[in-house]
């Protein structure tokens, strides 16, 4: 199948390159990550730190692939973690640099170790800032509290949705009108919120309302403040000017640091997945092409959140074009990208190209029905490409049982 270049921005820092020519002998499945727009992100990122003065972190949670992490991290201030294994990887890889951490509940048995990586610690419950709070104040961390706004602004992705009714994540008002007292206040510096899922900045400015309304008079104590990831702040339409009031008018009205913890803008259309066609199949007049690569195991934010992800050449509205629905070769029946279509029909062995494919892959990927971990390539900015892993059935069989037999 023939590829021809596009601006879409999915695909954008493809268009200097004979695609043929630079994918034709990749083996597939196979995730490339592209270096130069994780560096045009890192810049985005980095002129917004600049004219502001917010800290802006790596919210490891979307995209952790460290190999990557010498690059971004002149841009960025540190990483944020869910937990102990991410402050690691962020304190090893990104050294010198802040290591944040928000888990929803810390375990005993773990958190000596954690107060080795992390220079903040965010509670997300009252009962484990007392429990953990003084622990970590006499280890010299800065400590936090998610707060739950109250206020939704998610639509079509509820299962994203931290304000949601009876949500788990984050203190209410009520709860720390309850709960909270004079000594346990005292040993916090920061409180963090956390509503967004790939919005614009209006939705913050519709949060940061409402975070004003509820905790605006405890925020003048504290010395920082997290306003969390979900920020879509590399898109092309983003709007940033937006963004920037919000940021300042915390600096402002209650002189505190902002910190930002974007996933998604880091490497938001800096990745692309290679797969091929193994066989086309047709079931009352839908043409089906399985691929080699499955959303289940490969891209599971397809069928979690779900989307339908973007293909060089293809369209997914209906209308003129070859109709394909794409599927992968696991035996979940639901294993099925979506319908698009596509100029030419699609012939086994044809390549697919699917764009936006560097957050929420690689670190969520899995090994069902014994399907192989793509490895992972880098693109660098001479159009090189370079292998940086090598996943084999060891690694399927590792994560099951001894690793002595």
């Amino acid at each position: 199948m023939a590829w021809k270049t596009t601006k879409d921005p999915q695909f954008a820092g493809l268009s200097q390159y004979d695609l043929q020519a630079l994918f034709a002998s990749l083996p597939s499945p196979a995730y490339v990550i592209d270096e130069e727009r994780l560096r045009a992100n890192g810049a985005v990122l980095s002129a917004l730190a600049e004219r502001t003065g917010c800290k802006v972190l790596l919210a490891q949670k979307a995209f952790s692939n460290y190999d990557f992490y010498p690059i971004l991290a002149p841009c960025l201030a540190g990483t944020e973690a869910s937990g102990l294994y991410e402050a690691r990887l962020g304190k090893e890889e990104m050294p010198g640099k802040e290591v944040h951490v928000f888990c929803g509940a810390y375990r005993a048995d773990e958190f000596e170790e954690l107060l080795q990586y992390a220079d903040h610690i965010v509670f997300n419950s009252i009962h484990q800032l007392k429990a953990f709070g003084p622990r970590g104040r006499e280890a010299g961390k800065s400590l936090g509290l998610r707060i739950n706004p109250e206020k939704s602004t998610q639509e079509d992705h509820a299962i994203y949705d931290p304000c949601a009714p009876g949500s788990r994540m984050g203190v209410t008002r009520d709860v720390w009108d309850r709960e909270m007292d004079g000594d346990t206040l005292a040993l916090l510096d920061g409180l963090h919120f956390h509503t967004l899922c790939e919005q614009n900045s209006d939705d913050l400015r519709t949060t940061l309302d409402a975070v004003e309304e509820k905790f605006g008079d405890i925020l003048p104590g504290m010395k920082w403040l997290n306003m969390g990831g979900g920020h879509h702040i590399t898109r092309p339409d983003y709007d940033l000017a937006t963004l920037e009031e919000c940021i300042r008018h915390a600096q402002e009205k209650w002189n505190v640091t902002v910190y930002l913890e974007p996933g998604e803008a880091v490497a938001l259309n800096a990745g692309y997945f290679v797969s091929r066609v193994l066989d086309v199949v047709e079931n009352g007049g839908t043409k089906i092409a399985i691929l080699d690569a499955s959303a289940a195991c490969h891209m599971p934010d397809v069928l979690e959140m779900p989307y339908q992800p973007p293909i060089l050449g293809a369209d997914t509205q209906p209308g003129e074009g070859h109709p394909f629905r794409l599927a992968g070769p696991t035996c979940l029946a639901g294993d099925v990208v979506g319908d698009y279509a596509f100029a030419a029909e699609l012939q086994v062995g044809d390549q697919v190209l699917f764009g936006d494919m560097a957050i929420y892959t690689t670190c969520k990927n899995n090994t069902f029905n014994g399907m192989p971990l793509p490895d992972i390539w880098k693109l660098d900015e001479g159009g090189n490409l370079h292998r940086l892993t090598r996943f084999g059935y060891p690694d399927f069989k590792m994560r099951l049982g001894s690793r002595e037999r």
